[in-house]
């Protein structure tokens, strides 16, 4: 019989907690280190509607991407949301364990499975890579098979994520012919000026705000009078790639998969089989206004 500590060990020896960011929240949130685990729910967000349907499930733990306190608390009273989850948790014997960062920059990683499910191939490296180790890092570049169009790899990547209200947003000339790619799953603000740096034809990300990814299209257009002033390592537009931003809980779906498999294969490799599941509970914030006209 599998336990929780089990499960830690092995999901640990893949995304050390060591390599989180040291503002950010992992591990174990709650849950009995002795009891044991037969089924594993792996979701994105601990929300109401994942627990609900870990408990249909009857799963005995939940392996979220996101922490539940970010930014810590004093209580788990109740009569907060985040507490009543927890309550309902402790209730049915179900642990919740979180791997953020350390699964960001982990190899492999969130961007991996990004990177695949918009279909690059070929040797994936970090965007940005980890200081310790240059095989992690945050971000992944990759190589489509063929150069097309940026209209049809936005359409390529539209159909490897899962649906969301918002979409695909482009900004770029549809026309322009790409190939080298750069990915980085969750909010990827931060990684512009590395993505223009890296000589890549696009950058794939989430959460884009209007101002940052205003001026880098504006520095695009004008290279010569760039903010960026880096000047791309590897033969890359000078004026720097197209962006596509998508929903921020698209991009790092695809990375459930992955470290349900690993986490699987790893301990039946020691004997110890759990079964795994990958919520499709759509946990991202928005919906569309047809859902709006729909429920009128």
């Amino acid at each position: 019989m599998s336990t929780l500590a089990d499960i830690i060990t092995e999901i640990e020896s893949r995304y050390d907690p060591a390599w989180a960011e040291s503002w950010d929240a992992v591990g174990l949130v709650c849950g009995d280190p002795a009891q044991p685990v037969r089924r594993i729910l792996f979701a994105v967000d601990p929300v109401t509607a994942v627990a609900d349907e870990a408990l249909a499930w009857g799963a005995d733990l939940i392996v979220t991407h996101h922490p539940l306190y970010l930014r810590g608390t004093t209580s788990v009273a109740a009569t907060t949301f985040k507490g009543r989850l927890v309550h309902t948790l402790i209730k049915n014997d179900i642990a919740l364990y979180t791997a953020h960062t350390n699964a960001d920059v982990a190899d492999p990683g969130v961007s991996d499975a990004l990177a695949r499910a918009v279909g690059l191939t070929g040797p994936l490296v970090p965007l940005s890579p980890a200081a310790a180790d240059p095989r992690r890092g945050l971000g992944r570049v990759g190589s489509l098979p063929e150069p097309m169009p940026l209209r049809d790899f936005v359409r390529q990547a539209a159909r490897g994520l899962p649906r969301t209200a918002g979409g695909l947003r482009v900004a770029g000339d549809l026309d322009r012919e790409v190939r080298r790619v750069a990915v980085s799953g969750g909010a990827g603000d931060s990684l512009l000026g590395t993505a223009r740096a890296a000589g890549v034809d696009v950058f794939l990300t989430a959460d884009l705000r209007h101002h940052p990814a205003s001026e880098f299209a504006e520095a695009s257009r004008f290279p010569e009078t760039s903010r960026f002033p880096d000047a791309p390592r590897d033969g890359g537009d000078p004026g720097g790639p197209a962006l596509v931003d998508a929903a921020h809980w698209a991009t790092e779906w695809p990375w459930l998969a992955d470290a349900a498999r690993l986490l699987t294969s790893g301990l039946a490799a020691k004997g110890i089989n759990v079964e795994a599941r990958v919520s499709e509970t759509v946990t991202d914030a928005w919906i569309t206004t047809a859902e709006c006209e729909e429920s009128s």
